[in-house]
């Protein structure tokens, strides 16, 4: 199963980037490809929700459960959609003086083969793409961060 894994480190509290990554409503307004969001259920522990991803002419619905331990994870489990599997996981860790550890990372399989290996090429610069729309939303919302991303995959 081709996935990325970051730690990053910002200057952003756990309670901050966790309110930030649990508010799946507000993606299409600041991430790339997402068309739309619907949140079936929610409460403080979880939620299910349908993505619509949208590149050109194509558009794919994803629905998922996302687990919340506030303020320390989020981990989104695919239920439906497109691939044959579909998982990420965020860990914030406070570090003191206001910031935190932002440690991400996401798994997926396809159902076909053949788009996995060409979808697999260009899946890295669209979720570095994606995650630093998720680092400008939080300058948005807080103020501005200096953060410094480390690959770790």
């Amino acid at each position: 199963m081709p996935g990325i894994h970051e730690v990053h480190a910002l200057s952003y509290t756990a309670e901050q980037m966790f309110d930030l990554v649990a508010d799946v409503a507000r993606y299409p307004e600041f991430l790339p490809w997402i068309v739309a969001t619907r949140v079936r259920s929610n409460s403080e522990t979880e939620m299910v929700a349908d993505m619509l991803v949208g590149f050109k002419s194509i558009r794919e619905k994803f629905t998922s459960k996302v687990t919340k331990d506030r303020p320390n994870a989020i981990t989104v489990h695919y239920l439906d959609g497109p691939l044959r599997d579909l998982d990420n996981r965020w860990i914030f860790t406070s570090l003191g003086q206001g910031g935190c550890e932002l440690d991400f990372c996401v798994d997926f399989t396809f159902k076909n083969v053949m788009f996995e290996a060409l979808a697999g090429q260009y899946f890295e610069r669209a979720f570095r793409k994606m995650v630093a729309a998720f680092e400008t939303r939080a300058e948005e919302l807080y103020g501005s961060s200096n953060s410094s991303a480390q690959s770790v995959a």
